[in-house]
């Protein structure tokens, strides 16, 4: 047992094997679920803002652990807190009509009872697949479109694919028209439809190296070494870089999270904050093909997968190139046990070409400052997608997220010389179609302090006028976000939109308030109908900013469970009671991504598409922070 109501541990530890084990035999030895009982998640309690002050003001802090049970196969879970120092449940939720992340049992449910379906086998043996064994199947969440087979069970829906070979690339050969659905629960198979035979793609499409040779010659070796070491500093979970302080951690759903972030002041010592908390709430890939075969396939990858559940563990030369601190992290099997994942999170530091230069026309002298940057990474294969995220710590204080988006895409067979109407042809008898990758950034500031306001900044060009004789003016147009209904917002490059994170209470030593800017990328908002069902689950994808008031209970942008959920839960439901953001704390949710047009150039695997965001600050320093930096003593 793992006592952590102490000052020598800190809140923000990550989960580690005792408190699992404790947890779960504090649910088991109840007498209040049965044996069999699987548990969704486990993770640490994370305390909130109220108890973080109140232990940095020197009180002791319980450690507690929270579990998502599933008791039996129905569409219903418990949630259960325990506090670890005492083994004590000091919380037992029932939620009825709700369903966790789909389960791996669940995933090998279906496919065990779909291999054994007459209907299903049927289907293959119309197509002339008589070895089951060759046929992948990828089991999905199912959506929530009013069937009543829906109601009251956790199910899946089915799509099968060929492999002649178990190395072969399954999605480049997609057996098209056949869709099941099954009770993953129960391991039942409840539907099987069969819209019409096509044939199996000829091409193999296989990325493997052997199968794509000659392979080039010419790259000659790239080494990156720190013969004197790296220069961060990690301590358990605390990771320090320059003037940079913050806490890393990985949970089952959201995957990399960060804590305390914040930057120490060179001349104090003090450390100011900048971020309670910064994570991916949430994300959605909604597919924009109307055949019926593939109208319904939407995907949550945090609340219906789990971005941690999903982490790799990274490896050096490959996920990581230079001088390398890996972290592992604890999770928690669906049977309550704990496991390992080692090097599920990367932390080095990079070359990131001139962060300053000027050269003096009168003396010739020049002055250069190459940038370096701190980089926290995870990466997750959901299924045929793979998915990096790479935080970025700057030495001028800008902070960076950019999702990598990467791996295969999701395919349908189509008649070999036909064309798609919703999509893209990629191969012979291949096409994929277009989709979106949308992504949901909680954001959880700390500007200087706790309370924290946001002003939307714009810019326009001036009509010539008296005042402004030679037509160049440039306005800038500041608004005050005030209520969670005003603070529903959309990117626009046009005019250069950003929002700025502000503390009312703090000035700088020009008297302006201390800020940092949130800078979006080119990123587009959800496409689907609103009304539709993916449109009403995933509506938070449908503004590139909400701004709420800080509650602790609100973690996830679409809910906490997405899986089968008819929608509007979420930040619609809170933000509906449009809630003062004025005088308070607050949370910013950013929804980035992008629209995938599908290339044959992203055929058979997809090279990187980058898409993300910075925070720079706007007013938290007095003057570049990055001028005690040193002069390259390489430069020659």
């Amino acid at each position: 047992m793992t006592d952590t109501a102490t000052r020598g541990a800190h809140p923000h530890d990550p989960l580690n094997a005792d408190e699992v084990r404790t947890a779960v035999t504090a649910v088991t030895g109840s007498g209040r679920v049965p044996d069999g009982t699987l548990f969704a998640t486990i993770a640490v309690d994370e305390p909130d803002r109220t108890q973080m002050a109140a232990f940095a003001a020197g009180a002791p802090l319980e450690r507690r652990i929270r579990l998502v049970v599933l008791p039996g196969p129905e569409a219903a879970v418990i949630e259960v807190v325990v506090r670890v120092s005492d083994s004590a449940i000091i919380e037992w939720i029932p939620r009825d009509d709700v369903r966790p992340a789909l389960l791996y049992d669940d995933a090998y449910r279906s496919i065990l009872a779909l291999k054994e379906d007459p209907d299903w086998q049927a289907a293959m043996s119309r197509r002339g697949i008589t070895d089951y064994d060759k046929v992948q199947i990828d089991p999905w969440p199912t959506g929530s479109f009013g069937r009543d087979m829906e109601d009251g069970r956790r199910i899946t829906r089915c799509l099968s694919y060929y492999r002649e070979d178990p190395s072969d690339n399954g999605y480049a050969r997609p057996v098209e028209g056949v869709l099941a659905t099954v009770d993953a629960a129960r391991g039942i198979v409840l539907e099987v439809t069969d819209f019409g035979v096509v044939p199996l793609a000829p091409e193999p499409g296989s990325y493997l190296p052997e199968h794509n040779e000659p392979l080039r010659q010419s790259l000659q070796t790239l080494d990156i070494i720190q013969p004197d070491g790296s220069s961060l500093s990690v301590d358990g979970n605390l990771l320090t870089w320059q003037q940079w302080t913050m806490r890393v951690d990985m949970n089952a759903l959201e995957g990399l999270v960060l804590h305390d972030v914040g930057w120490v002041d060179a001349p104090s010592g003090a450390t100011r904050t900048i971020l309670h908390r910064a994570a991916i709430s949430e994300m959605v890939v909604p597919y924009g093909d109307p055949d019926p075969m593939h109208n319904w396939k939407n995907a949550f990858d945090v609340g219906e997968w789990g971005l941690g559940r999903m982490a790799n563990s990274l490896k050096l030369g490959c996920d990581c190139l230079g001088e390398i601190t890996y972290l592992d992290a604890v999770f928690a099997s669906e049977h309550g046990k704990p496991y390992v994942l080692e090097h599920a999170v990367c932390i080095h530091e990079e070359d990131y070409g001139i962060l300053w230069k000027h050269t003096d026309m009168n003396t010739g002298r020049t002055e250069v400052r190459r940038s370096r940057r701190l980089v926290v990474s995870s990466i997750a294969t959901v299924g045929n997608y793979d998915y990096g995220f790479f935080w970025y710590f700057y030495q001028d204080g800008t902070v960076q997220l950019e999702a990598k988006l990467t791996g295969i895409m999701s395919t349908k067979g189509i008649p070999v010389g036909g064309t798609t109407s919703h999509g893209t042809v990629i191969a012979p008898g291949l096409a994929a179609p277009i989709h979106q990758h949308l992504f949901c950034a909680r954001l959880d500031p700390a500007i200087d302090g706790p309370i924290n306001e946001v002003y939307e900044v714009s810019f326009t060009g001036e009509p010539t006028g008296p005042d402004n004789l030679m037509g160049n003016a440039i306005s800038r147009r500041v608004t005050r976000l005030e209520s969670e209904a005003a603070a529903k917002r959309q990117v626009d490059a046009a005019s250069s939109r950003h929002w700025r994170l502000v503390n009312p209470e703090r000035t700088n030593a020009l008297n302006q308030p201390v800020a940092f800017k949130l800078v979006p990328g080119s990123t587009p908002t959800l496409l689907a109908d609103p009304d539709s069902s993916i449109g009403r689950r995933a509506a938070f994808a449908r503004h590139n900013l909400w701004v709420t008031p800080y509650h602790p209970d609100e973690r996830r942008a679409a809910g906490d469970y997405p899986n089968q959920h008819v929608g509007g839960s979420g930040l619609p439901k809170w933000t509906a009671a449009d809630r003062s953001l004025i005088g308070t704390e607050i949370v910013v949710w950013h929804t980035f991504g992008v629209t995938h047009s599908p290339r044959p150039e992203d055929w058979p695997i997809m090279p990187v598409e980058y898409c993300g965001f910075h925070l720079i600050a706007a007013g938290f320093f007095d003057r570049n922070p990055a001028l005690d930096l040193p002069p390259p003593s390489h430069c020659h």
